[in-house]
């Protein structure tokens, strides 16, 4: 071989080497500057994609139905009163009946306000020479007052973990009587992890609301709190928080954009104080709100995180309601004098109540109707720019046939009265294969029509392939996406029973981690644990409800998240 021949072989060995370091090179360091879930999406997105073409779906042509316009009225979702136990029997016939707090009437050290109410009804006391008692009914405040103001049931007594459910209640046409201020002493807070605490404590010299709002504003601090249409604490945090926004003005302008600047920036919203627990165990929050007699109860929080106090105090104020009787009247007196009682006030502190007693009220009082119009005013601002896309994914397989599948229909029916009309939304459904019966669309009135002719023409029959029917509806979601970055992806699951079609929850998990759908779920008439278990992957809420109260609890439930 001559020399340029050798030449020309050499430069072609270079150049197929640098072809292949290139074409290597460029594999390679496409992912740079990628973060790892950005390539898992890529590879999650292929999966889905593969997942969908083995799932049997059919699309139905979308039928539009007529609108109710009628606004939502929670008093006729509510269900019958015995949902909720009495915690302590009467044991008289002449009674006062009060619905109480649950962190006073439930068991252990939430059980203080039953040990006493069980005393008294012991104690032999009589009202005018008759002998008296009280009945103890264990109910969440925010719940008791729908029940209160609806007029739907009306007890002679209510003591509600502040003050705040109290002026509701009076606002909206209750007679009111204030019987005592405190029963027993607990303030609401935010709790803190220590390092971020002492993080915060360099920068800003103190915690307090004014600083917590700011670092979360300034996305420094990601924290919870709890649904303000149904916790103490939750409406406390936002009242406090527009207060110290608008410089007491709590509806102005300067209250509305700071809310929206600070509520852009945070990442979770609880439904129940348990879920908000079970979201700080994963690590996924710097801080969350409290009361402080749960934390003082709390063994696992005292060494790692900070309480801080906030707002009005949760000191269970006990009112009378309506146009009692004298008898009854004097019978709340009576109990609240009974409860102020030395030992039972030491019983309290044994079960965490009666802490930070220096603490004062931080907030001015603050009327209901106030109060309701904050509760507007967070509906409206909580999601800021960014509209939800949902899809509602129901179980209709042969089990809810009748009477589940009618009670299912008007949840569906009822509960669409709370979406906001900037959302969007879809519907699904699930037996042995999944049926598209409404692609996701602006909740305009047409889309609005369809989605009531879609819910109306839903039939019962079949297995139960949960997992086939999420895949859809975060097949439906992803497709979303791509239309419109800019849209917040929620899914709504609704079954009856375990998962015996179709694919599995280990099939899906990866993907739901991925894709980062809250999916929350309703298990209806059956405590599902696969639902819990994917509503935690992305931290929403799981709920369980039955034919007397699913309509409720979805209309509570879509209000919050829609």
């Amino acid at each position: 071989m001559g020399g340029r021949g050798r030449t020309v072989m050499v430069l072609s060995l270079i150049a197929c080497g640098v072809f292949v370091l290139v074409y290597y090179g460029i594999r390679l360091t496409s992912d740079w500057g990628k973060t790892r879930t950005q390539v898992t999406a890529e590879d999650a997105a292929e999966r889905l994609d593969d997942l969908y073409g083995d799932i049997r779906v059919t699309v139905e042509e979308p039928v539009k139905g007529a609108i109710d316009l009628d606004p939502a009225v929670v008093g006729d979702t509510l269900p019958d009163i015995s949902k909720f136990p009495v915690s302590v029997a009467n044991t008289t016939e002449l009674y006062a009946e009060i619905f109480s707090s649950t962190e006073k009437s439930g068991s252990g050290n939430d059980g203080w306000l039953n040990e006493v109410a069980e005393a008294f009804n012991q104690a032999g006391l009589k009202v005018n020479g008759t002998a008296v008692s009280v009945r103890i009914r264990n109910i969440a405040s925010g719940t008791a007052a729908d029940y209160i103001r609806s007029g739907k049931y009306v007890p002679d007594g209510f003591t509600p973990s502040n003050e705040l459910w109290g002026e509701m209640v009076k606002a909206h046409g209750m007679e009111t009587e204030p019987i005592a201020d405190r029963l027993t002493g607990n303030v609401a807070g935010v709790v803190t992890g220590k390092a971020k605490y002492e993080e915060l404590i360099g920068k800003y010299g103190a915690l307090n609301v004014k600083t917590l709002t700011d670092a979360i504003a300034g996305n420094e601090l990601a924290m919870g709190y709890t649904d303000p249409f149904a916790s103490s604490t939750g409406l406390n945090f936002l009242v406090t928080a527009l207060d110290t926004f608008g410089g007491g003005d709590l509806l102005g302008e300067k209250a509305v954009q700071g809310f929206e600047k600070f509520q852009a920036n945070v990442p979770f919203i609880a439904s129940t104080t348990l879920q908000m627990r079970e979201a700080a165990g994963s690590g996924m929050l710097d801080a969350f709100v409290m009361e402080f007699q749960t934390f003082r109860n709390a063994a696992d929080l005292q060494s790692g995180y900070v309480f801080t106090p906030f707002g009005v105090r949760h000191d269970s104020p006990l009112y009378a309601l309506g146009k009692l009787s004298p008898e009854k009247q004097d019978i709340l007196r009576l109990f609240a004098s009974f409860a102020s009682d030395e030992a039972y006030q030491r019983l309290a502190e044994e079960k965490g109540f009666n802490g930070l007693d220096d603490y004062r009220t931080e907030l001015p009082g603050v009327d209901g109707n106030t109060l309701a119009s904050a509760q507007k005013l967070w509906k409206e601002k909580k999601n800021g720019s960014k509209p939800i896309a949902a899809v509602f994914v129901t179980d209709v397989s042969g089990s809810m046939d009748g009477e589940p599948l009618n009670r299912l229909k008007e949840s569906l029916l009822n509960g669409q009265k709370y979406l906001g009309r900037e959302n969007s939304i879809g519907l699904v459904s699930y037996s042995d294969d999944v049926t598209i019966h409404l692609p996701v669309g602006r909740y305009d009135a047409n889309q609005q029509s369809m989605f009531v002719g879609a819910v109306n023409s839903l039939t019962a029959g079949g297995g139960t392939a949960t997992f086939d029917g999420i895949a859809v509806a975060m097949k439906l979601l992803r497709d979303e996406l791509a239309k419109d970055a800019g849209v917040k992806p929620v899914i709504f699951v609704l079954s009856d029973g375990e998962t015996n079609k179709g694919h599995s929850l280990s099939e899906i998990r990866g993907l739901i981690e991925t894709f980062e759908i809250p999916i929350y779920t309703i298990g209806y008439n059956a405590n599902i644990e696969a639902l819990a278990s994917i509503s935690g992957i992305n931290e929403a809420a799981s709920i369980n409800a039955d034919t007397e109260d699913v309509v409720y609890k979805i209309g509570q439930l879509l209000n919050v998240q829609m």
